[in-house]
């Protein structure tokens, strides 16, 4: 599923060639998505111009004059430039063609996304209740700490709650454990405050860094400019179960938690 540096990277490639651009028409291919895209989204993007490209947790904005379009990629959804009038393949679902002759096209082979209308696109149900972005002044350890007390979920799942901090998914929770040196198998609450702020700097840092370099490639994902992400290369454990620890050589572990596989090491991370 691709993850906050993915959608980010996404939103990098595609913003400079939405932003400014008026919509010349929008065609759907297929509604059938995790939620129905709404009937008369052709009527209400159309002759449209887009003025800001933004990102909320793993939800893009597409903000134009009036209105926004709420999209998510799902499990394996795609947003891509094109020229507008290509012909569509059999996952390509939606195109949102431009007056500049490109088209925004829209992929998703297992339709687990969305492409949703709103007025007030921040107290959407499906926003409204995020926790705040990972990578401004609003998250830190101590909030980590804060909300922690008390808790006996594992660590790893209670610093993927989109309540707590947004965008911290699998791939990079995983990495970020590591590099704080804490087993994700620990409960919550019984992390000190010096671990939690240590943790919120590897969260920011690792994140940062996969933004930077284009995201993780796992699958499906390419970016908004058909380019995939090079992160991958850096994993320290995600993925990696069974193989050797890159930093002391003792064997990684796998086990499950909150129905995700979590891999570390049981030297470096206690």
């Amino acid at each position: 599923m691709p993850e906050l540096p993915e959608v980010e990277t996404t939103r990098r490639g595609i913003a400079p060639h939405l932003e400014g651009q008026r919509v010349s028409r929008v065609i759907v291919r297929d509604r059938r998505l995790r939620w129905p895209i709404p009937e008369d989204l052709d009527v209400r993007l159309s002759g449209q111009r887009i003025v800001l490209v933004e990102r909320r947790a793993k939800y893009l904005l597409i903000n134009a004059e009036v209105g926004t379009l709420i999209s998510h990629l799902g499990m394996s959804g795609n947003l891509r430039l094109v020229e507008a009038g290509l012909p569509a393949l059999k996952h390509e679902h939606v195109d949102i063609e431009l007056e500049s002759g490109m088209a925004l096209r829209y992929t998703d082979p297992r339709r687990f996304g969305a492409m949703l209308w709103s007025n007030d696109p921040l107290n959407h149900e499906l926003l409204i209740r995020l926790g705040p972005e990972p990578l401004t002044d609003l998250f830190d350890g101590e909030r980590l700490f804060q909300l922690s007390r008390g808790r006996s979920m594992a660590v790893k799942p209670f610093v993927m709650d989109n309540a707590v901090v947004v965008g911290v998914g699998n791939i990079y929770a995983t990495e970020a454990l590591f590099a704080a040196g804490i087993d994700p198998r620990r409960a919550a609450g019984g992390i000190s405050r010096a671990r939690y702020l240590k943790m919120a700097i590897e969260i920011k840092r690792i994140l940062a860094a996969a933004i930077e370099r284009g995201g993780t490639t796992l699958r499906d994902f390419i970016g908004g400019d058909g380019q995939p992400g090079y992160f991958q290369q850096e994993l320290f454990v995600y993925g990696r179960g069974g193989q050797h620890c890159k930093i002391c050589g003792t064997g990684l572990r796998e086990v499950k938690l909150g129905q995700r596989a979590s891999v570390f090491c049981p030297r470096c991370q206690t």
